[in-house]
């Protein structure tokens, strides 16, 4: 088992990475201090395959623990579904020693997370990543919120896990489509930071996509590192943080103009990060090669470049109400080369359409 410092905060917190990591659940939280009653937040896909397992774990390192399950799907991270898991924590008896275990992908992470942050003014959560987009992304840096009608993750806080455990062996059960969906976020860490990621990428898409443990640990311990060493930067994203949303300005307004539903969040990352590189070049920030070589490692990895189903004219409005905008103005993540962003608030509208009518043809 490999372990990730994030040094944020007083003492900071560790990302464990390894193969059948899940069993030493309950010593890991023992060790960072948490004792008491446990809270499982799970999905109802995720608890039918592990819940009950988790709870053996628990009940083993001697915390008094209880599964509650939520819908499976991104409709779950809603305040209407928060309530439920509130009136759970206070029936339950949940006081500030006691710990929220988030146990599921990126919904079920960021819910868990909003109720741990506000349940009592704050209590402790663990992160237990079931998928890889929450692997490499969601679990780590302590960003929680649950969506409005208006918008993805509007209500929400900064508020950082006690722990995460990533047991790589949760994701052979993973669907293709959602492997893919995390490989998305990963492909992003190595255009923002770091090019032998990418170039590993390139060359590994067979041993990763066939869910090979030795290239899954590589590339999720890569990730973790570089989000890692963002966070501690700039833990409440006032500047350097934001790169981290390469890809997700466009991304976000697509996921939000068709329901949250037809295209998975990495999906539509994927195509956010296409129409950044195209921005990117139109404004003379980069080649384009560099523009057909993240085109490329889109498709590779089975990834969409538009979304046809979007129109220009409603995806403004999404990017205008973009939680990153400031004053009105879109604070855009572009690329100058791979391994290499920057962030510009001052791109004429007229281009910024160009490239909507672009990913949505």
């Amino acid at each position: 088992m490999e372990e990730v410092r994030v040094k944020v905060g007083q003492d900071g917190y560790s990302i464990y990475i390894g193969q059948h990591t899940l069993a030493q659940l309950g010593s890991l939280m023992g060790r960072n201090g948490l004792t008491g009653k446990a809270l499982v937040l799970t999905d109802a896909q995720v608890g039918a395959l592990y819940g009950e397992q988790v709870l053996g774990i628990l009940a083993e390192a001697g915390f008094t623990a209880e599964l509650f399950a939520v819908p499976s799907g991104e409709d779950s991270k809603s305040l209407a579904v928060a309530e439920t898991v509130f009136s759970k924590a206070i029936t339950m008896g949940l006081d500030r020693k006691s710990v929220i275990v988030a146990l599921g992908g990126g919904v079920v992470g960021d819910l868990a997370g909003f109720i741990a942050a506000t349940y009592l003014r704050g209590i402790p959560f663990v992160q237990v990543p079931t998928t890889l987009l929450a692997q490499v992304d969601s679990s780590v840096g302590g960003k929680v919120a649950v969506n409005h009608a208006l918008g993805k993750n509007l209500i929400g806080a900064f508020y950082q896990p006690r722990l995460v455990l990533i047991d790589i062996a949760l994701l052979q059960s993973l669907p293709e489509r959602e492997l893919a969906s995390g490989l998305a976020e990963v492909i992003k860490y190595g255009i923002i930071e770091d090019a032998d990621l990418f170039s590993y990428l390139q060359k590994n898409s067979r041993p990763v996509l066939a869910k090979e443990p030795e290239a899954l640990q590589h590339i999720i311990k890569r990730s973790c590192e570089i989000k890692a060493g963002i966070v501690e930067q700039d833990e409440k994203e006032n500047s350097l943080r934001m790169i981290l949303n390469f890809g997700h300005t466009m991304g976000h307004a697509v996921e939000a103009d068709t329901g949250f539903g037809l295209y998975s969040h990495g999906e539509s990352v994927a195509i956010g990060m296409a129409g950044a590189a195209s921005l990117s070049a139109a404004l003379g920030l980069c080649s384009q090669e560099t523009v057909d070589t993240i085109r490329c490692i889109i498709t590779q990895y089975k990834l969409p470049l538009g979304a046809p189903e979007c129109t220009a004219e409603r995806l403004l409005p999404f990017l205008v109400r973009d939680k990153k905008a400031v004053g009105g103005k879109i604070h855009w993540v572009l690329v100058r080369s791979i391994g290499s962003v920057l962030i510009k608030d001052d791109v004429a509208p007229m281009t910024v359409d160009e490239i909507l009518q672009e990913i949505t043809c």
